[in-house]
């Protein structure tokens, strides 16, 4: 499927599934709905440095990502419920 959108300047993106029996729509949705790991992910490497691991054992390697991804979440998480209550007063 090929989106194009008139307003706006940008290259027109095709989007693919190998499932014919799949709806357009059903691919744009899985599409927006990937967006969101996929920002998360792209954080967590630019912010917390995850690619660039300096641990010397696997265990040290297998446990770090997993500890740093569940540190950033709840940072978010504090930062969003912080601004909901700046917000709501």
């Amino acid at each position: 499927m090929l989106v194009v959108d008139p307003a706006n300047p940008l290259a027109p993106e095709a989007f693919f599934s190998t499932d014919l029996s799949v709806l357009p729509v059903h691919i744009i949705e899985w599409f927006i709905s990937h967006w969101s790991i996929e920002v998360t992910f792209a954080e967590v490497r630019r912010h917390l440095g995850v690619e660039t691991q300096r641990q010397w054992t696997a265990k040290a390697i297998a446990r770090t990502p997993p500890a740093l991804l569940a540190l950033f979440s709840i940072v978010c998480f504090v930062f969003h419920r912080l601004l909901d209550g700046a917000s709501a007063a």
